[in-house]
């Protein structure tokens, strides 16, 4: 059977897979104040972008892709298409995705078409679409396959300490923390992901405690770690992913451990510093 990996471009795709036609991204636009609106694509510069958010007052926001744009990418000649999005709780992406497909079947007709709420951002975009990946690899049907996606992303954990928390903040994307947190005083909260919804799980002063936390955290909450892939991203901190790459490898075996580096979306959200973690 043939198929096809939509995601939105808060998912960081691996290199090989960007060149993979079976794989495509649908760029979520990128805006900050009156001067930058960009699509988050390849020509997405982190260095760039990371500035402009610096220099300007105003808080970067983002706009999820049409339906029109989800439908045009459901339209190929595979038998199996799935489409992976950001949490439904940060982002219109997946409803758009979902219109997106109620729309290809009005234009087109009926096509195995299967749109995944994530609950999750970033690399546990990812994780998702290599897993669904795997299955096809294994000739595993189509329905089988949402079914085990739906239990996948149940169990899937996702993890990260930001630098700086000021564009989730004032985008009201962390309406699941209650605890004030005191930016002056350099508490780094460890923040998790409960059915999509961003939560705190903890409380550190200083990056370097926070990133160990969370490993600590992530230890006691994993499972059959032989069996999953790690997979870490971080925006502009490169020595963060890879200290907490040490230090889960330390104490756990996994199948696979991947370090990407923030596609847009994941970026305006991580805040330069940012690392994330799901397995």
């Amino acid at each position: 059977m043939s198929f096809k990996i939509v995601i939105d471009s808060c998912g960081e795709l691996p290199e090989e897979l960007k060149k993979d036609p079976r794989f495509e991204s649908v760029p979520l636009t990128l805006i900050v104040g009156d001067s930058y609106e960009k699509n988050d694509d390849d020509s997405f510069d982190q260095k760039e972008f990371l500035e402009v958010v610096a220099n300007c007052p105003v808080c970067a926001k983002s706009a999820c892709p049409s339906p029109e744009r989800f439908m045009e990418a459901y339209n190929a000649d595979v038998d199996n298409v799935y489409c992976i999005t950001l949490s439904s709780k940060l982002s219109g992406s997946y409803n758009s995705a979902v219109l997106g497909k109620n729309l290809f079947e009005e234009t087109y007709g009926s096509k195995n078409i299967y749109v995944v709420d994530s609950k999750s951002a970033s690399c546990g975009e990812t994780q998702i679409a290599l897993k669904i990946m795997e299955w096809e690899a294994q000739g595993v049907p189509f329905d089988e396959i949402t079914e085990r996606a739906e239990e996948f992303v149940k169990n899937m954990n996702t993890y990260f300490v930001l630098d700086n928390l000021d564009t989730l903040r004032k985008n009201g994307r962390m309406s699941g923390v209650k605890a004030v947190i005191a930016s002056t005083l350099n508490i780094k909260p460890v923040m998790g992901a409960d059915t999509g919804e961003i939560i705190q799980l903890a409380k550190c002063i200083g990056m370097k405690k926070g990133l160990s936390k969370m490993t600590e955290i992530a230890l006691k909450e994993a499972v059959d770690t032989e069996n999953k892939t790690l997979m870490i991203t971080h925006c502009n901190n490169l020595k963060g992913a890879e200290t907490v790459k040490s230090l889960m490898e330390a104490d756990a075996r996994f199948k696979n451990v991947i370090i990407l580096d923030t596609a847009g979306i994941s970026s305006m959200y991580a805040n330069d510093g940012g690392v994330i973690m799901t397995l």
